[in-house]
């Protein structure tokens, strides 16, 4: 089947937002869905849901985060916080002069559409969660939690820490650097079982690249997609979306006062049976009676990695429409 396209009425502007500067690309009339990229990613990711979305109804807005793009990018470390990014999409949806909207966030989109939804239920009438899970706030320092994982081996969260490590490995050569990453994470090009996993990396020395696999780019990855990608990266760099990395343990503090807290909105959840954030988080998925109690459409994907929207475009975009469509009764 055909897969839809971004057509002639697709609309690029920025909008002022606590970041400075918000890059956003729209299309359609109706009631207003925001839709929240992940890493290392763009609005550019959500290019096959924007049209569809447009088409059934709906107006559909995907933005750069702050420290992506075309969106401004702070110095400042603690400028990637949660509550900032939370800030930023409130600012959105009233610049676009709006009251309310449906947050949809895939990777760590989908923890700032949950945080959104989370501290501005007033805003989000509905959130819709693609690849990792929600889990409410509490428990341990998260980066007590990444240090203990992979016993000689480092997690790739800790090894983003160190503000200059990751950019190190990752900038001069921007282009192979993501197709391996995406690669990685594609259920058609991912490492097999007993393959290295290329979440994590040696700790003496290591790279996450010497993990990525060495064939071509999955299905859903074209070269002149890459070069998207690629592009907006040379021209950032990748300080501004490795800082989302550094601040977890000052989100951990930020959020204590929530910490349990379910989200009450409905609520979408669509995962990857193949991919690590789905499997590793499977206890959340469980709790989702207790976390998510207005939970009304869940699926796993069988087959599928985690660029959920890209490897699936079609599938994702007809259970997102259904699920938006159940609201407006």
């Amino acid at each position: 089947m055909h897969q839809p396209a971004p057509s002639a009425d697709l609309r690029h502007r920025t909008i002022e937002a606590p970041a400075g500067r918000l890059h956003l690309a729209e299309q359609g009339t109706g009631p207003l869905v925001l839709l929240v990229h992940g890493f290392p990613e763009s609005w550019y990711s959500w290019r096959r849901q924007l049209p569809a979305l447009a088409t059934a109804g709906y107006r559909a807005v995907a933005l750069d985060v702050r420290g992506y793009g075309r969106s401004s990018k702070p110095a400042a470390p603690d400028a990637y916080r949660m509550l900032d990014l939370v800030e930023d999409n409130v600012a959105l949806v009233r610049a676009l002069g709006e009251e309310r909207a449906v947050i949809v966030g895939h990777d760590w989109g989908s923890s700032i559409a949950a945080a959104s939804a989370l501290l501005h239920p007033e805003v989000f009438r509905a959130v819709g969660l693609l690849s990792v899970p929600y889990a409410p706030p509490g428990g341990p320092r998260p980066t007590d939690v990444f240090a203990r994982m992979g016993g000689d081996q480092e997690f790739y969260v800790s090894y983003f820490q160190e503000p200059g490590r990751a950019e190190a490995e990752m900038e001069p050569d921007l282009r192979g650097w993501l197709a391996g990453f995406y690669a990685a994470m594609s259920a058609d090009t991912m490492p097999t079982l007993g393959e290295p996993d290329p979440h994590f990396v040696a700790r003496t020395g290591g790279r996450l690249r010497d993990r990525f696999p060495g064939g071509g780019l999955p299905a859903w990855l074209t070269e002149d997609d890459l070069d998207v990608y690629a592009g907006e990266f040379e021209r950032t760099g990748m300080t501004g979306a490795l800082n989302r990395y550094r601040n977890m343990d000052r989100d951990w503090e930020d959020l204590a006062p929530y910490g349990g807290a379910p989200i009450e909105q409905p609520s979408l959840f669509i995962g990857g049976a193949l991919d690590a954030s789905t499997t590793w988080m499977a206890d959340a998925i469980d709790a989702y009676p207790a976390t998510l109690p207005g939970l009304t459409s869940s699926h796993i994907l069988d087959g599928c990695g985690h660029w959920i929207q890209q490897e699936r475009p079609e599938e994702v975009n007809r259970l997102l429409t259904s699920w938006l469509d159940s609201l407006q009764g």
